[in-house]
């Protein structure tokens, strides 16, 4: 992993400046009733159809858009309005406004989901018309809390990459963990493709304070990766439990959008449900 000296060095050298979600300072205070779910029946009595729906999906670190392919390509089948947000991964804050440019391009409701890293991008996300919130295998820091504070929560898996920023700030995953630690359950070629599309993250998306998430106001569905070696499982479990979301356990390694897609469907399907009521 990221060596915590060089962590707690980078942070030392950093303000506390905390991401909000855009147009909110770090104090806002969502009140339950702006992002309060309809009560069941008034989700049946909406008529809400799928074809009304829109799904975003958000890659994290050491990816792009291409890592949902197989999601993208089973949700269409079922006539689910789909797409993948592009996240420059250059700072958090970056990240949520580039992550808004996506929801600006939909309309109606929308599930909004994240894998890895961007678990903490969505959750910053403008709440207007978010429905739902999809966890794939992804860090979801509390308010106050920095990417890296439940990354570190535990000592990382033994297969796990020793990771360093380079000179520019930048981490890269090396390519040999695209096959032991990022996507273990892949194919040779997946992994080659993985490799050869990564974006790096920046030290700056990760040691930052977050402001409140909407997973505090939003019904948030959590798949917990039993293989994962990326981020533990015992990490996985305590922030699913501390978000209260609906909690999804599989065999499946880091990155299942790509190695397991249909049972990330099948999770974002549930949350579709939630906003259809069928």
């Amino acid at each position: 992993m990221l060596r915590r000296e060089q962590f707690e060095q980078f942070q030392a050298r950093r303000g506390n400046l905390a991401v909000a979600p855009l147009g909110m300072n770090r104090h806002h205070t969502f009140s339950r009733h702006h992002c309060r779910r309809p009560r069941c029946g008034d989700v049946r009595s909406s008529k809400t159809a799928i074809k009304d729906v829109s799904v975003v999906l958000a890659h994290g670190a050491w990816a792009d858009g291409s890592s949902w392919t197989r999601v993208i390509t089973a949700l269409k089948t079922e006539a689910v309005k789909v797409l993948a947000a592009p996240l420059p991964l250059t700072s958090l804050a970056e990240d949520v406004v580039a992550l808004n440019r996506s929801l600006d391009r939909t309309k109606g409701p929308i599930v909004l989901a994240g894998h890895a890293y961007a678990g903490a991008v969505i959750a910053l996300a403008r709440p207007e018309r978010v429905k739902a919130l999809v966890y794939v295998t992804a860090l979801a820091p509390d308010e106050g809390e920095k990417v890296a504070d439940v990354f570190y929560r535990v000592e990382p898996h033994p297969e796990a990459p020793k990771l360093a920023p380079d000179s520019n700030g930048l981490i890269w995953l090396p390519e040999g963990a695209f096959a032991t630690a990022f996507a273990q359950n892949a194919s040779a070629e997946d992994c080659a493709v993985l490799a050869a599309v990564q974006r790096p993250i920046s030290l700056d998306c990760i040691t930052v304070p977050v402001g409140r998430p909407l997973w505090k106001d939003i019904p948030s569905w959590f798949l917990v990766a039993e293989d994962d070696r990326m981020i533990v499982r015992e990490t996985h479990r305590y922030m699913a439990e501390r978000m209260k979301a609906k909690i999804k356990t599989h065999a499946v390694d880091h990155t299942p959008s790509v190695t397991a897609p249909r049972i990330v469907v099948d999770v974002i399907r549930d949350a579709i449900r939630s906003i259809t009521g069928n």
